[in-house]
């Protein structure tokens, strides 16, 4: 009886040790990442990447997503309802993290929209995830056909055809994959709100975090 009294203990005691650990290792990713977060161009928000909203803003959200993300096209409209929200302080940065196939393909086209201004990019943007099960079947995806979807947001085509080919479209790309393995990013929408890691990985989670931070540099 006192042997296994002792294993038991023993085996509490290793637990015990690993939670500690596994929460220290987190306490230190998110360190890490904050103080990388505190450079004006780092890789966790470069100086050449998508923007939406004024640069006034005391409140980032920083977001890496893939276009053919499922999770992202469903956390998308929330996205969208904390900027309405909170407007002119809040603004939203998003990083790409193409982990699925063919999404680089489509990440080029909307870098290419993006060479159009920003309304247009958000147009795209906005069919490009709308359309998402019409070519991100994972089994096959299509994302040369995101090309016809998107004829209608004014984009012009031609252009964007010829752009998608840039040689800085491609650095920013590589980039982007440099990036996301520096900061330990290996699933999409990954969020941070002035460069904390998200608490609570849901929409309401998302809410709160940018709530404090409006209240902390707001006063509100």
């Amino acid at each position: 009886m006192k042997k296994l009294t002792l294993f038991s203990v023993a085996i509490l005691a290793m637990i015990a040790i690993f939670l500690f650990a596994t929460k220290s290792y987190k306490d230190k990713q998110a360190e890490t990442v904050q103080q990388i977060a505190q450079s004006t161009d780092s890789p966790l928000k470069r100086s050449n990447v998508p923007t939406i909203g004024t640069i006034m803003a005391k409140v980032e959200i920083v977001e890496f997503f893939d276009p053919a993300c499922e999770g992202c096209r469903a956390f998308h409209p929330y996205v969208k309802s904390v900027l309405n929200k909170y407007g002119p302080q809040v603004r939203l940065v998003l990083r790409y993290a193409a982990f699925h196939t063919g999404s680089d393909k489509v990440v080029m086209l909307l870098e290419a929209a993006r060479m159009q201004g920003t309304d247009i990019y958000v147009k795209v943007l906005e069919k490009v995830l709308e359309t998402q099960p019409q070519w991100a079947d994972h089994s096959k995806p299509s994302p040369d056909k995101v090309w016809q979807l998107v004829k209608d947001t004014g984009l012009d085509i031609e252009r964007a055809r010829k752009d998608a080919d840039d040689p800085s479209i491609k650095a920013r790309l590589k980039q982007d994959a440099e990036d996301i393995v520096k900061l330990g990013i290996q699933k999409t929408p990954t969020f941070f709100v002035n460069g904390k890691p998200l608490r609570e990985f849901s929409p309401n989670g998302l809410a709160a975090q940018v709530t404090e931070e409006i209240r902390a540099n707001y006063g509100q």
